[in-house]
């Protein structure tokens, strides 16, 4: 023990002495390469920015692989991991919703965390022209660009995202509520209120409800009292419409579109529902009556009321879905471009007649 003592305090008057030099004499200093490999972050004005490119369609497929698993196929964030994509107009609002296009004020913010920290659990595993491509799917999922838009090192800061000026250096020290202010650290208040609650999210499952319904309903009629009923007179049936043509290069553009529905939704012979209904036939079809699919109180609603999904209604719907019908689950945040909503339409169309 006395030795151990003895080698401890010997260290300790060498470490002593040597920070009274001013050096510690521990490790030593950094080669160019390693400050190199740490020095990777990027700036707003584009200093940092490796060279490189990448475009639209590479940062999809890039991100269907590699990020979609956490984030949704269109950034639509999945279970708790942060949504990337929507939430224009939200800030303001009671629950704003954070994102690329919403919230954050420059590219470089965007560029220089997936490069530094993604994709979770391999992080820097992305080579540069990966993070632009990717880089630019963010943007496209923002409607911030078109589906033909290649980011690079060139054009990286002629992007601007829309909430740039949303920051500003924070001046609060300086404020007249800042410097005249009485900091009260104890026995502030007499009473102690409560003056407002958190928002209660209705996340009660609905079978209870729908048990409790269908046992109040009336009693289904007799097997007898059927029997006896009168038949009712035949109706003929109604001429099924004429087949409409249809524009076969909008509904390319719309299968475009359509990639930001499909992690929700479905098309085609093998379409199942997922998180959202199947959308085969939903063209002229009456709200919330896909079979199997469990609907929120919202869209059962329009359905009693009798809602069509006209091409009128259904512009509408896409546009902000959240407006056109209050209280939906849907999670999209819509379709700003009109032209983008004429295709999707279209292309729903191909999958109705």
């Amino acid at each position: 023990m006395l030795k151990f003592l003895s080698v401890l305090a010997t260290g300790t008057l060498l470490l002593t002495s040597a920070a009274t030099a001013g050096s510690f004499n521990l490790g030593r200093a950094a080669t160019p390469a390693e400050v190199a490999a740490w020095n990777i972050d990027v700036r707003p004005d584009g200093q940092g920015l490796p060279a490189g490119r990448g475009n639209v369609e590479q940062g999809e497929e890039i991100f269907a692989e590699r990020c979609a698993v956490c984030h949704g196929d269109f950034a639509e964030g999945v279970d708790r991991w942060p949504v990337l994509s929507g939430g224009d107009g939200t800030l303001t609002s009671e629950r704003p919703v954070k994102t690329i296009g919403s919230y954050w004020p420059y590219l470089s913010t965007v560029f220089d965390y997936v490069n530094r920290a993604m994709p979770f659990g391999e992080a820097q595993s992305l080579k540069p022209d990966e993070v632009y491509a990717i880089t630019a799917f963010l943007l496209y999922a923002n409607d911030l660009v078109e589906d033909d838009f290649e980011l690079s090192k060139e054009n990286f800061t002629s992007v601007r995202l829309p909430n740039e000026d949303g920051f500003y250096m924070d001046d609060r020290e300086e404020s007249p509520v800042f410097k005249k202010r009485d900091v009260c650290m104890k026995d502030c208040k007499a009473e102690v209120k409560i003056t407002a609650r958190a928002q209660v999210l209705d996340v009660t499952p609905e079978e209870t409800k729908a048990a409790e319904e269908a046992a109040a309903a009336p009693e289904a009629p007799k097997a007898e009292e059927i029997a006896s009923a009168e038949p009712a007179p035949a109706v003929e049936p109604a001429p099924a419409p004429e087949p409409v043509a249809l524009d076969e290069a909008l509904i390319k553009k719309g299968a475009k579109v359509f990639k930001k529905c499909r992690a929700c939704h479905q098309v085609g012979e093998k379409a199942k529902n997922k998180v959202g209904p199947i959308l085969n036939d939903i063209i002229g079809q009456q709200a919330a009556v896909v079979s199997g699919f469990k609907y929120s109180k919202a869209l059962k609603q329009l359905n009693g009321d009798g809602l069509v999904w006209s091409d009128e209604n259904l512009d509408a719907f896409l546009t902000k879905p959240k407006k056109f019908v209050k209280g939906t689950k849907m999670s999209f945040a819509g379709l700003k471009k009109e032209k983008d909503r004429v295709a999707l339409i279209e292309f729903l169309k191909s999958h109705s007649q």
